[in-house]
């Protein structure tokens, strides 16, 4: 008679399963290895909780979460369903879970192996028969290669452990492809492929790094301020100076020659070098008839109109910047500049949805020549060039009571100070403030005592009349016109070599100038609106009746040395400010913030900064000594090397 022999089972009175190695082969020498104890069949046997409840995952799933598109609307629920218990079961059964090789991983990519169609072919074109749907391949192919992407690098994430959501993808920033989608587009709303493009987002550097010593003062959000939401919005006050006055005059300015008006595409003006001019960007403290002032006690607050200008329209600003405010013990402000910034160099396209992206490393020219440091040497040189040669000569020149401070007739080397005027100006701002400007005026103008000759369609407010009695302190005097001078330099994003050139995204000034200057202004409004806003700041200031503004380009996009004037426009700076939503009332209450902010701190030096990535602007109290030890230590090397020149004399 048949025998069963019932097997070896251990019991586990701690928890399920088979016990510990340990205790099972301590069990009193009851079964032997040989006899097939647990050690040698059941040891270290992972264990894994089950019920019938549970559920079975995918046998193979490559994306972890489901995308597809769908109009039913519980179909979605179910997704999102499904993927919430996936998230809630993927820390289960790891050690059930299948294993992937990470080197094996790496070379693993998905490919679009979709058929390519030519012009003309395809479904729904000619060859395709009638009634099919009509669709670009070249977008279809991009929005494939897109989608692919994005599947690689979720697949890349979760095999990383990270996130595998939408909130994982690479930050990136966002540009409509023109033409193509979007409401105002020539593509009509947008579809499925015309909903723009991404590139990746250029992160800044700050204008100076910040130290551990500095102490934070205070935070300034741009955006909520210009809304009105800000806590410091009740501190704003939007009236304009309570009185106006002229305190110095220095310096000359030249005729306005009336030939450049009528400069077109068909008859350019070249540009000339100005190698005999001299300019003086000399900062605040530096200027002894600021010093002057101060001590026959003019005002309490000191600073330049290019300082002024961009501290008032600041919140149109995108790169980073930063401004020196030193408090002494009577309570004076003195805004200055750093010796080592680039404060006085002018931008390009710094507000445009495609700017001037750096170049590192590279030996072309026509890489270089685009990068955003050379384009604001360009934009700088133009700008100094083209306000002395729409000049006349010596002979229709006026000069004022001083002449210029800061040129020096002994030691001048042939050169003569550019045709600028300085006027010294005192604006009243109530409270005890009184804000002492140093502002540049750069030519004459014939009074002809004719309507504004302005080309843009101004606001209707700017048309209003004026109520009786009210003034406006900025207005200039019925005699000489006073005029300020800039210069616009084209540049077109198709220019850097490796770019793709999209149709409609720039306007040719060539083309639309002459007929359409006011596209052309619209486009600049766009890209350059800091720099404009910035202008018309300092000719408001400057009491300027009119502004001249040169729309320079360059003879050959590849060379940027040679340019050529294609017109020159004039516009009112109080009806140009209206046209580009420039507010006197805000721009001054701007000013009065920092003054108050900087009012309330103890004696020291201060730095008013930019945030490079957010529209922060941000105070800082900083010692004393900061930002003078560099300028400190090229004194002292200039000293010891003339020392070591007079004992090599001597010897």
């Amino acid at each position: 008679m048949a025998t069963f022999k019932v097997p070896y089972v251990p019991t586990n009175s701690s928890s399920w399963g088979p016990p510990a190695p340990e205790s099972s082969s301590n069990d009193g020498g009851q079964k032997a290895e040989s006899e097939g104890g647990p050690k040698s069949r059941f040891a270290q046997l992972p264990y894994a909780p089950f019920g019938r409840s549970d559920r079975l995952g995918r046998c193979a799933d490559f994306t972890t979460q489901s995308f597809a598109r769908t109009g039913d609307a519980t179909a979605g629920y179910f997704r999102n369903a499904r993927s919430r218990n996936q998230n809630q079961d993927a820390n289960k059964n790891l050690e059930f879970q299948y294993k992937v090789d990470a080197e094996e991983a790496k070379e693993f990519q998905l490919v679009d192996s979709s058929k390519a169609y030519g012009p003309g072919s395809g479904p729904g074109g000619p060859a395709g028969g009638a009634g099919g749907k009509r669709f670009v391949p070249q977008a279809r192919q991009r929005a494939n290669a897109m989608r692919l992407r994005q599947l690689n690098a979720r697949r890349n994430d979760a095999q990383q452990g990270g996130n595998v959501g939408r909130y994982s993808q690479p930050q990136r920033t966002r540009w409509t492809r023109p033409g193509r989608g979007g409401r105002g587009g020539r593509g009509g709303r947008g579809g499925r492929f015309g909903r723009g493009g991404w590139r990746d987002r250029v992160d800044r550097q700050a204008s100076v790094s910040v130290r551990p010593d500095w102490r934070r003062v205070e935070d300034i959000d741009l955006s909520k301020l210009s809304k009105g939401t800000s806590p410091l919005s009740n501190l704003l006050d939007n009236s304009p100076p309570k009185g106006v006055e002229d305190l110095e005059w220095c310096g000359f300015l030249d005729q306005y020659n009336d030939q450049y008006d009528k400069v077109s595409t068909r008859t350019p003006a070249p540009l000339k070098r100005v190698e005999t001019k001299e300019f003086y960007p000399v900062t605040t403290t530096d200027d002894p008839v600021i010093e002057k002032l101060a001590i026959e006690g003019k005002g309490t607050v000191f600073a330049t109109d290019a300082i002024l200008a961009h501290l008032m329209t600041c919140p149109r600003s995108v790169y980073p910047w930063d401004i020196v405010v030193e408090k002494l013990p009577n309570g004076a402000l003195y805004f200055d500049k750093r010796d080592a910034s680039q404060f006085d160099y002018l931008t390009v396209h710094e507000t445009s949805n495609t700017p001037p992206t750096p170049v590192r490393d590279s030996s072309k020219e026509e890489e270089l020549m685009n990068s955003p440091e050379r384009l604001s040497l360009e934009a700088t040189m133009i700008n100094q060039n083209f306000s002395q040669q729409i000049l006349r000569n010596s002979k229709f020149r006026t000069k004022f009571d001083n002449p210029n401070p800061f040129w020096d007739e002994d030691d001048n080397d042939g050169m003569e100070p550019a045709s600028v005027a300085y006027r010294y100006r005192k604006f009243d701002l109530g409270d005890g403030i009184n804000l002492v400007a140093r502002c540049e005026l750069h030519g004459l103008t014939k009074n002809l005592k004719k309507a504004d000759t302005s080309k843009i369609v101004t606001n209707i407010s700017a048309n209003k009349k004026k109520k009786k009695g009210a003034s406006n302190p900025l207005d200039v005097p019925d005699g000489d016109q006073y005029m300020t001078a800039y210069a616009l330099n084209e540049f077109d994003p198709s220019y850097v070599s490796g770019a793709a050139a999209r149709t409609g995204a720039t306007v040719s000034w060539r083309d639309k100038i002459d007929n359409q200057t006011g596209a052309v202004l619209a486009q600049e409004l766009k890209n350059n609106a800091f720099k404009l806003a910035k202008w018309t700041a300092q000719s408001l200031l400057a009491g300027a009746f009119q502004m001249k503004i040169g729309f320079v380009s360059r003879s050959s996009p590849k060379n940027a040395y040679d340019h050529v004037v294609l017109s020159t426009q004039t516009y009112r700076p109080t009806d140009f400010a209206a046209q580009i939503t420039l507010n006197q009332g805000t721009m001054w209450g701007i000013m009065r913030l920092f003054i108050k902010l900087l009012a309330d701190q103890p004696e020291g030096k201060y730095v008013i900064m930019r945030d490079p990535n957010k529209a922060i602007v941000r105070i800082f109290g900083v010692p004393v000594g900061t930002f003078e030890e560099d300028s400190d230590g090229s004194d002292e090397e200039e000293e010891v090397e003339g020392d070591d020149d007079g004992e090599e004399e001597k010897e």
